[in-house]
């Protein structure tokens, strides 16, 4: 069956049928597409197009549509050039002549900009609960290792000593902003293309308020042609699906890194290891392995999208065919990523031994320097003077603790016999005890906040 053709005095070719036919994937709008029907046979009969019967008849045999759908009975042909036309051919067969009234003043161009919408509003709750179990996870692992030390890195090099918790609880703020855009976007989703037509506006007295009202929208596109061009929700959804995806990703090179032998400060439950085919020894992070490859996938999406949208002239064309792929892909990839990087969090074991025997001296030059800022030494002079000490420790082969109160005074006489009190990693971490630092006060009130947030986003 075909939405059009009368004009045409020939048949596409074969191929092209093949190049133009979009039902492979965007069947997954049935329901939104059914829906969207339902309550246009509603406004149409409101506007007067349809008879109460007409309305009920249309409306019954959409209803088995769904029925079909669902039961997994529907079956595609190859003359469904897309899930509008399935669904209306199907109707056709059920219900008759009366079925060819469900489109009057409907473009498949409003229609599907309606189902897009539609389905990904339909998407969002659950990606937030996924996200939100992420976030959980973190929590309680951050709540389970409160007070464990490690070392703290900045270009992958020691740099301070910080809590495990701390570091985990970074990711946790990240989510909430990934959160936060979420909810955000959502309001952009939200927006009612139909009864815009193809591009014109609508003819025969709908009442685009009513639809909106019928489906769940928040508001109604201010203008026909924008309505059915819009593609802004799509490409915004792939931007956070990327960046979200980015987030998973630095969590599981972090935790790739610490799961090595070279570092053992953590390690994977088997249920989101494997093994290798070759080296019996072997447990690898795959399921961060793949975390950390999907990003490059997600990054892809929203170029393409980007790149199909910049040339493209006012209101539909059949470019726009480009978005659902990137955006079904998004959403199962994220549907799958989400539970395993809660799953790898919640089950990872914690070798606090191995971050406390990672701890060293130079972690703690920093602390060193802040020793003599308290006696009045300049910072500038303070960072000069304790990497001069550093340097001479390294020179003399020994850890900075055990550098001689001499070697230390020939480089100053501010140093003093009290800076050895400065080697001790957990006075380190407790000194930083501003708000949202590392010390173990500062955390717990940065777990107490994360479960309020929490609390509220339940």
């Amino acid at each position: 069956m075909k939405l059009w053709g009368g004009r045409f005095e020939g048949t596409p070719d074969e191929l092209m049928e093949r190049f133009n036919t979009s039902i492979g994937f965007d069947w997954r709008l049935w329901a939104a597409d059914i829906e969207g029907s339902m309550a246009y046979a509603r406004a149409l009969e409101r506007a007067g197009l349809l008879t109460a019967d007409e309305r009920d008849r249309l409306i019954q045999g959409l209803e088995a549509v769904a029925r079909e759908f669902e039961a997994g009975e529907f079956e595609i042909k190859p003359s469904d050039e897309d899930i509008h036309t399935a669904v209306e051919r199907r109707l056709g067969e059920l219900i008759g002549e009366v079925a060819g009234k469900l489109h009057t003043g409907r473009s498949r161009n409003d229609q599907v900009a309606t189902d897009l919408r539609l389905y990904l509003m339909w998407e969002i709750p659950g990606l937030r609960q996924q996200l939100i179990g992420l976030q959980e996870a973190i929590v309680t692992k951050a709540e389970q290792h409160l007070e464990v030390i490690m070392p703290g890195y900045t270009h992958l090099q020691r740099a301070q000593p910080v809590l495990f918790s701390h570091w985990l609880m970074s990711y946790f703020w990240m989510l909430r902003r990934d959160r936060e855009r979420l909810d955000d976007l959502e309001k952009r989703v939200a927006v009612l293309p139909l009864g815009a037509g193809a591009l014109a506006g609508h003819a025969l007295g709908i009442d685009r308020h009513f639809l909106a009202d019928e489906l769940g929208f928040r508001t109604i596109c201010e203008n026909s042609m924008d309505a059915v061009s819009d593609r802004d929700f799509v490409a915004e959804f792939l931007f956070w699906a990327a960046l979200l995806q980015t987030h998973l990703s630095r969590l599981a090179e972090d935790l790739i890194l610490w799961s090595s032998a070279e570092f053992g400060f953590v390690e994977l439950d088997d249920a989101y290891a494997t093994g290798s085919s070759l080296m019996p020894q072997k447990k690898n992070p795959d399921s961060l392995e793949l975390l950390r490859g999907k990003a490059g996938r997600m990054v892809g999406h929203l170029v393409a999208l980007l790149t199909t949208l910049k040339g493209l002239p006012t209101t539909y064309n059949k470019d726009l065919q480009e978005d659902k792929e990137p955006l079904f892909d998004a959403l199962d990839t994220l549907k799958l990523a989400l539970p395993v990087a809660a799953g790898v969090v919640r089950t990872l074991k914690v070798n606090a031994g191995a971050m406390a025997a990672a701890l060293d001296d130079a972690l703690l030059a920093t602390d060193l320097a802040d020793y003599l800022v308290r006696r009045g030494v300049p910072f500038r002079q303070s960072h000069e003077l304790v990497g001069r000490a550093v340097r001479r420790a390294e020179a003399l082969g020994l850890p900075l603790r055990e550098l001689p109160l001499a070697e230390f005074q020939a480089i100053s006489d501010a140093f003093e016999s009290d800076l050895y009190a400065v080697f001790d990693h957990r006075h380190s971490v407790e000194a930083r005890d501003s708000y949202g630092g590392t010390a173990t006060a500062a955390v717990r009130q940065q777990i107490e906040r994360a479960r309020a947030v929490l609390h509220e986003q339940a």
